[in-house]
C-alpha cells in the first residue's frame, strides 16, 4: 500500500514545487516590469520642463526650504548621539570630595491643586535619609480647591512626628511656580535647595547621593535622572517614557559630558542657594523658569552637573490633553527663553560651541511652525516631484527625509539601548507612533510657539496628576481635566486629508512615498481621537462633569 502512495506523494509534492516557483516567478516579474515602467521607462522624461519663475519654484522653495531646516535640526541630534559616546569618560559618576559636616537643606514642594497626589509626595520627602536637624521642607502652595485642607492636615501630622515642615499657601499666584518658589526662599534656612514636584518620589537616598557633589566650590547645580512610575500603564505611557528617556540620557548627557550648558528640569535637582540669587532669583516672565535660571546661572560661571545614575520616579501623564499641556508649556516655555536669553548667550565670554548648542537647545521648537508648512506643501510638492522624476527624489528628498526624521527614530533608540542594553530592541515598535506622536502634536505646539514669537503671555498651566501606575487602575482626579476646544477636530481634519495623499499617491502607484504619509496620518488621528474620547466623551462613561459651564480650578489641557 505505501509503495503506491510514495509516487502519489512525490508527484503532489512536484506540482506544488512547479507551482511555487511560478508564482514566485510571476512576482518577481511583476515587481520588473513595474520598476520598469514606472521607474525605468525614459519615454516621458523630456517632457517636463522645469522654468525658474512658475508656480512650481513657488511652492517647492518653501518646501525645500522647511526640508533643510528640519535636516539641520535632524543632523544636531546625530551630533548628541556622537558626544554622548566620544566624551564617555567625562561622565559623573562619585563625586571627588565630600563634606566632613553635612550643610543645611531646604526642601521645596511646590503644589497647585494636587489633591491625590500631596500624601504620596510629603512621605517620600520627609522619609528621605538625612540627619533632622540639617534638613527642613516648604510645602508651597497656591491650591484654589479641597488641596488646602488636604496638604495642611498632612503637614500638621508630620510635625507632630518631629519633622520640620511648614506649610505656607499664598492667595495671589502671582508668578505661579516660579513665584511661590522664590516666596519661599525668603524664609528658607538652608544653603541648599532641592525641589521635588507633587508627582515625584525621591528615593530614601537620593540627597545623600547629591548633597556631595557641592563639595566642589564651583559647582551651582545638580540634576538628576527622571524615571516613570506609570511607564507600563498604556502605550501612550510608554511613548511618552520614550521620549523623556531621549531627553534625560542623550541630550543632558552629551551636554553634561560636553561640558556645554544644559537646564534644570524644574524638579529632582538640587540648587546652591547663593547661586539661585546671584543669577536674579527666580523669574516669571516665561514659562520655563527652570531653564531661565539654570542660562543665567552658567553665563555668570556657574558650573552644573548632571547625574544619570541617580534616579528620580514620577508620573508621566497618563491623558493625551494633559500630554498636550505639558508640552505645549514646555514648547512656549523655551521660545520665550531663548528670545531672553541667546542675546545673553552670544555676549558672553562661553565658547562657540557652546553658543552654538544652546542655539540648538533653545530654538529647537521652531520645527513645529515649520511642520505646519511641510503639511500644506507636501501632497502639491508630491505632485510636482511625482512627474519631475523619481531620480530627483532619490537623492535630494530622500537624504533630506533621513536626516530630518529617521534621526529621531535613531536618536531614541540609542536612549533605550543605554537604558535597557539587553531589551532595547522591544522599543522598535514604537518607533514609528513616537514619530507619528510629535507629528500630531504640531497643531498644539505651533500655537504655543506663535504666542511665544509675537510675545503673548499665559498662565502657568500646569499637568495634571492622577496617581495611577498599573493598567486598569481608575483616575480620580477627572475634575481637573479641561474642556476640549477645536483642536482635535482640526487635527482629524488634517488626518483626514492625509488620507487623500495617500489615496493620490496609491492611485498614481507612488507607493514608496505611503510610509511617510502614514505617519502623518496616524499623529494627527490618534492625538485627534484621543483627546476626544479621553476627554469630551470621558463624561459618558464616568459621569464627569465636563461642560463649558463647570467651575475649572485652574486651566488644564488642550
Amino acid at each position: 500500500m505505501h509503495s503506491f502512495l510514495l509516487p502519489t506523494n512525490l508527484t503532489a509534492r512536484f506540482f506544488f514545487s512547479c507551482a511555487e516557483a511560478l508564482c514566485l516567478f510571476q512576482m518577481r516579474s511583476d515587481l520588473r516590469h513595474y520598476l520598469r515602467t514606472h521607474y525605468g521607462d525614459h519615454t516621458f522624461q523630456n517632457l517636463y520642463h522645469w522654468q525658474l519663475f512658475s508656480f512650481d519654484t513657488l511652492l517647492l522653495t518653501p518646501y525645500f526650504v522647511v526640508m533643510i531646516v528640519l535636516s539641520v535640526y535632524g543632523l544636531h541630534r546625530y551630533k548628541l548621539v556622537w558626544q554622548y559616546y566620544h566624551y564617555k569618560k567625562n561622565a559623573t559618576k562619585e563625586p571627588p570630595s565630600r563634606f566632613a559636616e553635612l550643610p543645611r537643606v531646604t526642601v521645596q514642594l511646590p503644589i497647585f491643586n494636587e489633591q491625590f497626589v500631596v500624601d504620596r509626595l510629603i512621605d517620600s520627602c520627609c522619609s528621605l535619609d538625612y540627619p533632622r536637624d540639617k534638613i527642613e521642607f516648604q510645602l508651597l502652595d497656591d491650591s484654589t480647591d479641597e488641596t488646602k485642607e488636604v496638604a495642611s492636615a498632612i503637614v500638621d501630622r508630620y510635625r507632630a512626628m518631629g519633622h520640620n515642615i511648614v506649610y505656607l499657601h499664598r492667595t495671589d499666584r502671582t508668578g505661579f511656580k516660579a513665584g511661590a518658589l522664590q516666596a519661599g526662599m525668603k524664609v528658607a534656612s538652608g544653603e541648599f535647595i532641592a525641589i521635588f514636584d507633587a508627582d515625584f518620589v525621591p528615593p530614601r537616598d537620593w540627597l545623600l547621593r547629591v548633597i556631595h557633589h557641592f563639595a566642589e566650590p564651583n559647582i551651582g547645580m545638580v540634576q538628576t535622572r527622571w524615571t516613570h512610575l506609570n511607564r507600563d500603564y498604556s502605550f501612550l505611557t510608554q511613548v511618552e517614557a520614550i521620549l523623556l528617556d531621549g531627553h534625560f540620557i542623550l541630550e543632558h548627557g552629551a551636554r553634561a559630558r560636553a561640558g556645554l550648558f544644559f537646564n534644570f528640569n524644574g524638579t529632582a535637582g538640587m540648587w546652591r542657594r547663593c547661586v539661585i540669587d546671584q543669577a536674579g532669583g527666580w523669574q516669571h516672565d516665561t514659562l520655563t523658569e527652570d531653564t531661565d535660571l539654570s542660562y543665567r546661572a552658567q553665563i555668570i560661571g556657574w558650573k552644573f552637573k548632571y547625574l544619570q545614575d541617580v534616579e528620580c520616579p514620577a508620573e508621566v501623564p497618563i491623558e493625551m490633553t494633559a500630554f498636550k499641556t505639558q508640552q505645549q508649556r514646555w514648547a512656549k516655555g523655551l521660545i520665550q527663553t531663548s528670545k531672553k536669553i541667546l542675546p545673553r548667550v552670544f555676549r558672553s565670554d562661553a565658547p562657540w560651541r557652546a553658543k552654538i548648542e544652546a542655539w540648538y537647545h533653545l530654538t529647537a521648537n521652531i520645527s513645529y511652525p515649520l511642520m505646519v508648512v511641510l503639511s500644506v506643501l507636501l501632497m502639491p510638492a508630491m505632485i510636482i516631484r511625482f512627474y519631475q522624476g523619481w531620480w530627483e527624489m532619490l537623492y535630494i528628498d530622500f537624504p533630506l527625509f533621513l536626516a530630518s526624521s529617521f534621526s529621531i527614530s535613531s536618536f531614541y533608540l540609542v536612549s533605550q539601548k543605554e537604558l535597557f542594553p539587553r531589551r532595547w530592541y522591544r522599543t522598535l515598535v514604537y518607533m514609528p507612533f513616537l514619530m507619528a506622536l510629535g507629528i500630531g502634536l504640531t497643531v498644539t505646539n505651533t500655537i504655543a510657539v506663535m504666542e511665544a514669537l509675537f510675545g503673548i503671555q499665559s498662565a502657568f498651566k500646569r499637568t495634571p496628576k492622577y496617581r495611577v501606575r498599573k493598567k486598569g487602575e481608575k483616575s480620580q482626579a477627572s475634575k481637573y481635566r479641561k474642556r476640549l476646544g477645536l483642536i482635535p477636530f482640526i487635527e482629524l481634519l488634517i488626518g483626514g486629508y492625509f488620507v487623500l495623499c495617500i489615496w493620490y499617491a496609491m492611485a498614481n502607484q507612488n507607493f514608496f512615498t505611503v510610509p511617510f504619509l502614514l505617519l502623518f496620518v496616524v499623529g494627527y488621528l490618534y492625538t485627534g481621537l484621543l483627546s476626544l474620547f479621553q476627554g469630551r466623551f470621558e463624561r459618558w462613561r464616568t459621569g464627569a462633569n465636563l461642560d463649558d459651564t463647570s467651575p475649572k480650578p485652574f486651566p488644564v489641557g488642550v
